[in-house]
């Protein structure tokens, strides 16, 4: 699970709790009017129903609010919904009337602040209403006389209006700065792309270009020269024999330049990476900078214990260390998911990783330790040969 889809279920569980808390109050309330021998069938019965309603409906729009839309149609059948349950348990805030503040959370998620307190303010009029109706036809609270009804209920639905739907839409701006985030990390990535395709072409048109284009021209020059001067054919066709191996020459150089991998470079991106497809990275490296040829080596040795990571483990937490002394440099990744394949079995990435590091003096390991971990380690002796 990514950080995105974690945001994504923290806020789904978030706004699906005033639907919990709903029902804790709704079963206490009840509890409370049947031992006081008001709460007939004939009312607990279309109350329940219209709370199992409620329930589904406003499911579902919490689904369409987090998915980016505002489900008109569901929100007014929570609505009458909610108005019914209300009125059928008896308006009690603390009980069936919170039916009301729920749709009041789940209403006020994606509209307008204006909106957003005029839903509260009728709201808080319902709310009140249906209390103290509940009082005088005594389906409420036989407890309280209207006027305490009045001055408890306005109270208690004032502070449920100021509280609960501040609190979904701040949830819900919350998951929308996690998506914005998540896409601008992906904006970002295609941009580098884009940047480092640029940049080869830029090297490519610097460096052959001209090499190419003087091609051209002295071998024009040497096909009209063929028959009346060979001498100096001749003498342009060596020019172009030498500007060849030249062009030739610094084509490699470039492609060599591009495929080449800096560390620090691939640390980040590997860190990203890891993070983004949920698995905490750590990284802990020399203050001082590695010893010549070395980084490129432990640069594709991380990408491909990454990758490793990636692809054959279910790693919680990653961690990434590199120290070097005077006659020996050491890479040590480590992480908490076990590999499915065996270490004796390490497969064309990490054989050739074994490979690469074998042709500059290093040895590969990579093993469970037998602690729920798995553990891979590149070791090359100083200095680096070739």
């Amino acid at each position: 699970m990514n950080e995105l889809q974690r945001a994504r279920r923290v806020t789904w569980i978030i706004l699906l709790s005033g639907l919990v808390l709903m029902w804790i109050l709704l079963a206490l309330d009840s509890v409370t009017l049947i031992r006081a021998g008001g709460f007939p069938w004939w009312r607990a019965v279309p109350a329940s129903a219209a709370a199992l309603g409620f329930t589904w409906v406003a499911w579902r729009a919490i689904d369409a609010l987090i998915a980016g839309r505002y489900p008109l149609r569901e929100v007014v059948a929570t609505a009458a919904l909610a108005m019914a349950g209300a009125v059928a348990g008896g308006g009690n805030p603390f009980g069936w009337g919170f039916m009301l503040m729920t749709w009041l959370t789940v209403a006020t998620l994606r509209v307008s602040k204006r909106t957003a307190v005029l839903q509260a303010a009728g709201t808080f009029v319902a709310a009140v209403g249906i209390g103290v109706l509940g009082v005088v036809t005594g389906t409420g609270d036989a407890g309280l006389s209207v006027g305490e009804a009045v001055f408890v209920y306005g109270a208690v639905s004032c502070l449920w209006c100021a509280i609960l739907p501040p609190s979904g839409r701040l949830w819900l701006w919350i998951w929308g700065l996690a998506v914005q985030a998540h896409e601008g990390r992906e904006a970002h990535t295609r941009l580098a792309l884009a940047e480092e395709r640029l940049r080869f072409a830029r090297d490519l048109h610097d460096l052959v270009g001209h090499r190419l284009s003087a091609i051209a021209v002295k071998t024009a020059l040497a096909a009209r020269l063929a028959d009346a001067d060979p001498a100096a054919a001749r003498s342009e066709m060596t020019e172009i024999n030498t500007l060849t191996r030249q062009a030739l020459r610094e084509l490699r150089e470039a492609v060599r330049g591009y495929r080449e991998l800096d560390l620090a470079a691939e640390l980040d991106s590997v860190k990203a990476v890891l993070e983004a497809a949920g698995v905490r990275c750590e990284t802990r490296l020399p203050y001082r900078d590695l010893p010549g040829g070395l980084a490129p080596v432990f640069a594709y040795a991380v990408r491909e214990a990454v990758t490793n990571v990636l692809k054959h483990s279910t790693a919680t937490f990653c961690d990434i260390t590199i120290r070097f002394t005077a006659e020996q440099a050491r890479l040590t990744v480590r992480n908490d998911g076990v590999a499915r394949r065996q270490a004796d079995d390490l497969g064309s990435g990490l054989a050739g990783m074994g490979e690469r590091l074998a042709a500059v003096g290093g040895e590969l390991e990579a093993r469970p330790t037998g602690e729920g971990e798995f553990l891979l380690e590149a070791v090359v002796s100083l200095p680096v040969d070739g």
